[in-house]
């Protein structure tokens, strides 16, 4: 048996890689039904200044697609709580290059007081959408 029913996770999904993968299972191991929160393309703008490279309802297909994920919800601004609030999950799952971050400091007091776990995820090395991009830049200056 699953230690949780409802799990959460966000995430921008931009140029998919295995580190997305691999928040995705290690969250499905855990629970019995995983949603998945996709950052819409404005808010992505509003808190990274930068538009993502794959549309927003494309990286919903995509993660959508996975065999982990049971289901796909647009993620329209930061507030867990909020997202908490509308979907009542148990856990939330989250890569541990947040662990510290001011925003979820605040966020598991809150989530304490409703009995929901934050669970973090080590972070997989050497991968991310940034790095992607800076290898994609770097061989159309080579060329």
């Amino acid at each position: 048996m699953k230690p949780y029913k409802l799990g959460y996770t966000t995430g921008v999904f931009d140029l998919f890689h295995v580190g997305h993968l691999n928040i995705l299972k290690n969250a499905k191991e855990l629970c019995d039904f995983l949603i998945v929160g996709v950052s819409t393309d404005e808010l992505v703008m509003e808190y990274k200044n930068k538009k993502p490279v794959v549309p927003h309802k494309d990286r919903v297909a995509i993660v959508a697609g996975i065999k982990y994920v049971d289901m796909v919800v647009g993620q329209i601004n930061r507030d867990k709580y909020q997202a908490w609030e509308n979907l009542r999950f148990d856990a939330m799952f989250v890569g541990d290059d947040w662990k510290g971050n001011p925003l979820f400091k605040d966020l598991q007091s809150k989530f304490n007081e409703v009995g929901v776990d934050i669970v973090y995820f080590p972070y997989t090395k050497g991968v991310s959408s940034t790095l992607l991009k800076e290898k994609i830049s770097y061989k159309e200056v080579v060329r």
